[in-house]
């Protein structure tokens, strides 16, 4: 087993429709989940989310709290990923234009609750998490040397 990989995803809510992306190569998966990946060394969270949302989809956003804290693993594959899931805004007050200028996201989509449930998407607790009045903490990334 490898070290789990830690990731961070955005609950991008707009018009109470939630963002959502497949990023399997072709199609071949129905599995849709929040856009985001894998955090980098040196940057906060904040700042990967950032990064991998503009990545993605080409939109800007500004990160709020954390909503969920969601942990999966693949026993088969000896895969173990950790994920943080953050509230985020779209920022910069242009119309939405969703690409992918790094050819990762092959569909978008923007989902109510209701067709939230019918989709086939990761992890389980997401409606739960967006839609619900939960809230967690959260501490930005701090020098332990100053």
């Amino acid at each position: 087993m490898t070290r789990p990989r830690l990731a961070v995803r955005a609950a991008i809510l707009h018009d109470d429709r939630l963002l959502l992306v497949n990023a399997y190569p072709g199609g071949e998966s129905d599995l849709w989940c929040l856009p985001g990946g894998g955090v980098e060394p040196g940057q906060s969270l904040p700042e990967n989310l950032i990064r991998e949302v503009a990545e993605e989809t080409g939109l800007a956003i500004a990160v709020s709290a954390p909503i969920l804290v969601n942990e999966f693993h693949d026993p088969d594959r000896g895969f173990h990923q950790v994920e943080i899931i953050f509230r985020a805004a779209l920022s910069g007050g242009a119309g939405i234009v969703l690409k992918d200028p790094e050819k990762v996201v092959n569909r978008f989509a923007w989902a109510t609750r209701a067709e939230l449930a019918r989709l086939r998407h990761k992890p389980g607790l997401l409606a739960r998490a967006v839609w619900g009045q939960h809230a967690a903490w959260y501490d930005p990334l701090e020098r332990i040397v100053g």
